[in-house]
């Protein structure tokens, strides 16, 4: 259920901080958005990317992190989104977030998620790629940052090429979906 709330007390948000549940939320142009916390499906099949792409990752010199913080530097923690998974250069990273471009950022798509309401941030952001992933069939779209916005990537013969990792991908019967880095093939 989606639900707009004109002010939120501070007695609110400490009670949210307190208990955790601001974990997740996301802060737009500077207007909150609380997000609920993903389902056990989502964190499963993330938990399961990062141990697929990590080892791909690090062989380019990139880290994956999950739920990092991306803010735009000039406004900080007044216009950052957080996406479910990161692949980023070391020097994008600051103590608390990264700052500005990723290479790649995946979002694990939710009943009534605003993912889709994140690739202009993404874009102003630079993040070179962005991978919108259905949980139940891993059905993937790849979007391409191309000059200042989004191109899909679409698939041929049913692979799609990501740039930022230089990997294809496919989705296969199952779902199972399938990375390949060079004679490295990994699946899940």
């Amino acid at each position: 259920m989606r639900a707009v709330m004109l002010e939120v007390s501070s007695e609110l948000l400490e009670q949210r901080r307190k208990h955790g549940g601001d974990r997740f939320d996301e802060v737009w142009e500077g207007v909150l958005h609380m997000v609920p916390s993903p389902s056990i499906r989502h964190q499963h099949l993330e938990s399961k990317l990062i141990v697929l792409l990590s080892p791909i990752a690090q062989r380019r010199g990139f880290i994956v992190l999950p739920e990092a913080g991306l803010v735009d530097p000039p406004r900080g923690w007044n216009d950052y989104r957080q996406p479910d998974i990161s692949v980023v250069r070391p020097e994008h990273l600051s103590e608390r977030a990264i700052e500005g471009r990723a290479e790649l950022v995946i979002e694990i798509l939710s009943p009534n998620d605003e993912s889709r309401d994140k690739l202009p941030f993404y874009a102003r952001m630079r993040v070179q790629e962005v991978w919108l992933l259905e949980p139940r069939t891993y059905e993937l779209e790849v979007f391409a940052l191309r000059e200042d916005r989004y191109e899909c990537v679409e698939p041929v013969l049913g692979v799609m090429r990501s740039r930022s990792l230089d990997v294809e991908v496919q989705v296969l019967a199952g779902p199972v979906l399938r990375i390949r880095d060079g004679e490295h093939v990994a699946e899940l």
